[in-house]
């Protein structure tokens, strides 16, 4: 790397053109600008990318935790590779699950960042495919030819019944495997306690084999488990600078608390992957802690924290931030495919908030095409939103419509336990496919789940 030229600077100018580094005023200003810087990061070493902090260990502890997680033996067969070199071996046949998986640990976020911003997105689409990520905590999240879906019960005023009946609609779609999470209209520990114990006795009352997540702040979540609420996942926005971590009340040190709590609490029956994160492209840069660097390095750097703490999802809320950092369809569907990529290639089980505001120029026609290629991707997740409209969180998503859709045209299925529980009440026939609509056994599902004790 030519002292001229910084490592941030060259990764800026070489990301595909978006709004937010427009805005922080480090993009290339011309497509010949941004081909040429492409091409020194191709001939850029592993080495030479490690060799330079974007952020100083000593004054970041997300930079410190990368150095931290990085293994040296690992990464010495590779660590004379450029940029291009990685990239063509990623997508030769030398490239197997094993083998990449087997990287895990010799690779940092800004080398996945690097090789994303040469490759093509069917290049992206078709290394992502070859690197499943596998969780569990009630059901087994990842695995290669499945699907699974939050359902996203959001409500404008928390109200018990209107989020229970927006739960058992997701359910009768063969929704709600990922987890059954909730952004509270009020974050507070009464009000995370209310709709936990209502998810609750949902799932105890229907028999389903499902996790529970109030989406509120970390501290929330640690005072209710003191409290004895029914925690199964924690969740934390997260990104990729302290000082980004800071902006969301956060350090290094509470992630690894509320796990532990979290973990001491013993309620999966699969597995014990207790933690549920989301990011974005643009978290960094709206709280200026981006420090000079792109949106999408940034946003690599959020998975290091994640998979320091083994989740069972993480979510790249891919267009929720709006047109100042992602400003239309085609810089949306780059985001999601690259943010699917890194957080594959650095050992994340990875899934895409499928979404846009209002404002932005993208419509559903854009949000198809994206959760198209996704499931082609093999992402882990997607959301599951009554009628694709976020009525509490005023965005738009995927609908429990879209993920019938998805699962039928690349045949996928559910997570094992879960397809298991849909065939038992009468929903998904023996191959694992949502049956036509029945009467009797949405009255019968209906019933058992009893939505005026709500």
């Amino acid at each position: 790397m030519g002292q001229s030229e910084p490592l941030k600077t060259l990764l800026a100018k070489a990301s595909p053109a978006r709004s937010g580094d427009f805005l922080a005023e480090i993009a290339a200003e011309s497509q010949e600008e941004r081909v040429k810087a492409q091409r020194r990061l191709a001939d850029t070493t592993l080495q030479d990318i490690l060799d330079e902090p974007l952020i100083d260990p000593d004054e970041d502890e997300v930079s410190a935790l990368i150095y931290a997680q990085h293994d040296g033996d690992a990464f010495a067969a590779i660590s004379n590779w450029s940029v291009g070199e990685f990239r063509e071996w990623l997508l030769s046949e030398n490239a197997t699950t094993d083998a990449i998986s087997d990287l895990k640990w010799a690779l940092t976020p800004e080398m996945v960042a690097a090789v994303s911003k040469i490759m093509r997105n069917q290049d992206l689409i078709a290394v992502a495919r070859k690197r499943p990520v596998v969780s569990k905590f009630r059901t087994t999240v990842g695995l290669p030819g499945h699907l699974s879906v939050r359902i996203q019960p959001n409500h404008p005023t928390d109200d018990p019944k209107g989020v229970a009946a927006s739960i058992v609609d997701g359910l009768q779609f063969g929704c709600g495997d990922a987890v059954i999470g909730i952004n509270p209209a009020t974050d507070s520990p009464a009000a995370m306690r209310r709709l936990l114990e209502l998810i609750e006795e949902l799932r105890l009352r229907l028999e389903c084999p499902v996790q529970s997540c109030v989406l509120a702040h970390v501290t929330t979540a640690i005072d209710c488990m003191k409290r004895g609420a029914p925690v199964d996942l924690v969740f934390q926005s997260i990104a990729g600078s302290q000082k980004a971590n800071s902006s969301f009340g956060i350090n290094l040190a509470m992630l690894k608390e509320a796990r532990e709590a979290a973990l001491s609490l013993d309620r999966g029956t699969v597995g014990n992957n207790v933690m549920y994160f989301e990011t974005g492209q643009g978290a960094a840069l709206s709280a200026d802690a981006h420090h000079g660097i792109d949106q999408q390095t940034m946003e690599a750097r959020a998975y290091a924290v994640a998979r320091e703490y083994e989740p069972l999802l993480v979510n790249t809320v891919v267009g929720f931030i709006g047109p100042e950092y992602l400003y239309d369809g085609k810089e949306i569907i780059r985001a999601g495919l690259e943010d699917h990529f890194c957080g594959k290639l650095l050992g994340v089980p990875m899934g895409v908030d499928v979404c846009y505001t209002n404002h932005a120029e993208a419509d559903q026609d854009d949000m198809d095409n994206l959760l198209t290629l996704l499931g082609v991707a093999g992402v882990n997740f997607i959301m599951g939103v009554p009628g694709s409209d976020d009525i509490m969180l005023n965005y738009q998503s995927t609908s429990y419509h879209d993920a019938a859709y998805i699962r039928e045209v690349l045949n996928l299925k559910a997570a094992p336990e879960f397809e298991d529980w849909m065939r038992r009440v009468g929903l998904f026939d023996e191959t694992g496919h949502l049956l036509p609509q029945s009467h009797e056994d949405s009255a019968r599902l209906l019933g058992k789940a009893d939505l005026e004790a709500a």
